[in-house]
């Protein structure tokens, strides 16, 4: 009876069904962000801080030098902007003294940050290539951002959404940011327009990428363009602008991010800053409306001598684009968080802290302003 019996609870658990086998490994999809240590499908191409070929914002070390002069005391003798190993920070504005002792330790509930998150910032990174926006901003500037967006389409994920990037000063303790790789908007189409976009021998203006930025493509064989043919001109801030347009891949990927955030965390609004009669506003926001803005915003609403991204973002593309693949549950929950704008409770420390605040800043190039 004995024997029968071990029988029987041993062949139980062999054939049980529900049972999970250790080792068993979870497949990833390749289209995963991580939110607050959680995966969320995109249906976008994304690369992770921990895959390979990633950019990684938690590293003290810089990414694109020789690794015997990558450490942090070598890189502070070379790099005057870097005083301080870490790139990001903690959402201080925006907790109590009682959740900071919660996740200061490193683990967010995904409830808590869905409560403190409700601004998507734009930018463009005057770079060209993503790989080589990491390298200003990680190696160069001691700066960040949650999300770099690549010519082809490729999504970069950096750290996870908990962690405060430092991209876009006073929006930087409530929101998220992809830097999008594009050389700019300016005042003229000489210089790096004229660098970057060439005729093909087709007469099709493509993107003329850099042979050594080209090798670092995830796609290396990419050879697209910009959405629209025809240069792009609008004002920013009053001062008139022109600008390429972002390529197709882009857009594509831009818009399921958009909605796979305002679907993860809720109070980002499928929306734009818009003026009285429901048109984009060109400038940056009154600090009212800034402070009652859930949505999807360009830098140069956030700050008045950005210009990022620019006046060829198609906006009504991918706020309307986003909403159509949001399901009706999730277009339920964003609408429920209408209205309900995360509060600062705190001082906000608007950009990175440094070290020494009685020395002032170094000066920046023109194309690479501080976040």
């Amino acid at each position: 009876v004995f024997l029968l019996t071990a029988a029987l609870v041993v062949g139980g658990c062999v054939n049980n069904n529900n049972a999970v086998r250790p080792g068993t490994q979870l497949k990833r999809h390749g289209d995963e962000i991580v939110v607050a240590g959680q995966y969320f499908r995109t249906g976008a191409p994304v690369v992770l801080w921990t895959d390979p070929g990633g950019y990684d914002a938690y590293r003290t070390e810089r990414r694109f030098v020789p690794w015997e002069r990558a450490g942090y005391e070598a890189t502070t003798q070379e790099s005057k902007d870097i005083d301080t190993p870490q790139r990001y920070g903690l959402r201080s504005a925006v907790l109590t003294d009682e959740e900071i002792e919660k996740v200061r330790g490193g683990g967010w509930p995904l409830e808590l940050l869905q409560q403190k998150v409700d601004q998507f910032v734009l930018h463009y990174d005057v770079c060209g290539t993503s790989a080589q926006c990491f390298k200003i901003l990680h190696d160069m500037r001691g700066l960040s951002v949650q999300f770099m967006l690549d010519v082809d389409g490729t999504i970069y994920q950096t750290c996870d959404l908990k962690e405060r990037a430092w991209h876009a000063t006073i929006s930087n303790s409530r929101s998220v940011g992809v830097e999008i790789a594009h050389m700019g908007a300016y005042r003229t189409v000489a210089g790096p327009l004229s660098q970057w976009y060439k005729k093909d021998d087709s007469g099709v203006i493509k993107l003329s990428i850099p042979e050594a930025r080209r090798k670092l493509l995830h796609n290396p064989q990419y050879a697209g363009g910009p959405a629209r043919q025809e240069l792009v001109g609008g004002k920013i801030q009053g001062e008139q602008y022109v600008q390429y347009d972002f390529t197709p891949e882009q857009y594509d990927s831009l818009t399921k991010l958009i909605a796979t955030l305002s679907t993860a965390l809720p109070k980002i609004q499928v929306d734009y800053p818009r003026d009285a009669n429901g048109k984009l506003i060109p400038h940056v926001l009154s600090p009212e409306e800034f402070k009652n803005f859930q949505g999807v915003l360009g830098h140069f609403h956030v700050q008045a001598n950005k210009q990022d991204p620019g006046p060829a973002m198609d906006w009504e593309k991918i706020i309307n684009g986003a909403r159509a693949m949001m399901s009706r549950e999730a277009i339920v929950a964003m609408e429920a968080q209408r209205g309900k704008p995360v509060q600062e409770l705190r001082a906000n420390q608007s950009a990175r802290p440094r070290r020494n605040t009685t020395q002032p800043a170094a000066p920046t190039p023109v194309t690479q302003p501080a976040k």
